[in-house]
């Protein structure tokens, strides 16, 4: 009987990879902060309206803006299609913002970006994926937008009318 029951466990055995020896290497919570995070020498409220123009200049959907919170959350456009053996799958970016005060003029930015895909299948099957963005150039590029977005708010009224 043992016999019979080694027989019929062997290919299920042989079909399990073998362990790495390697260690899975993933950034430390502090190391994805720094990414994620910047301050800006500006208040809380125009901080706060360059990132939302940015969000949106970048192609998002904004979800919902609270001032008083600081917090934003927006979406990419969805991209969909049909997969062999999947079914329908749409892929987007889901973006959050927290801005909050670190004094009179200064504030502080944390950015968190997720590649979302969500598939459905016949029979009300649905299934999907979340994947943080942990791409420093993508948060990078954010806040150069950001920092650009800053300066041309602090600066706009100091342009002398020239239309009068």
């Amino acid at each position: 009987m043992r016999a019979y029951f080694f027989l019929l466990l062997t290919p299920f055995l042989a079909a399990c990879p073998p362990p790495s020896n390697q260690p899975i290497i993933t950034p430390t919570s502090l190391k994805i902060m720094s990414i994620q995070t910047a301050e800006f020498e500006a208040s809380k409220e125009i901080s706060f309206r360059a990132t939302v123009s940015v969000f949106q200049d970048l192609g998002y959907n904004i979800q919902s803006a609270d001032l008083a919170t600081g917090f934003i959350s927006a979406r990419s456009p969805i991209r969909g299609g049909f997969v062999l053996f999947v079914g329908q799958v749409q892929r987007f970016t889901a973006a959050t913002a927290f801005v909050e005060v670190l004094g009179a003029s200064r504030s502080k930015i944390r950015l968190n970006f997720v590649s979302e895909m969500k598939s459905s299948s016949g029979y009300g099957m649905a299934g999907g994926e979340s994947k943080p963005v942990e791409d420093p150039e993508t948060y990078q590029k954010a806040f150069d937008a950001i920092r650009k977005a800053i300066f041309v708010r602090k600066n706009a009224f100091l342009v002398p009318d020239k239309l009068s």
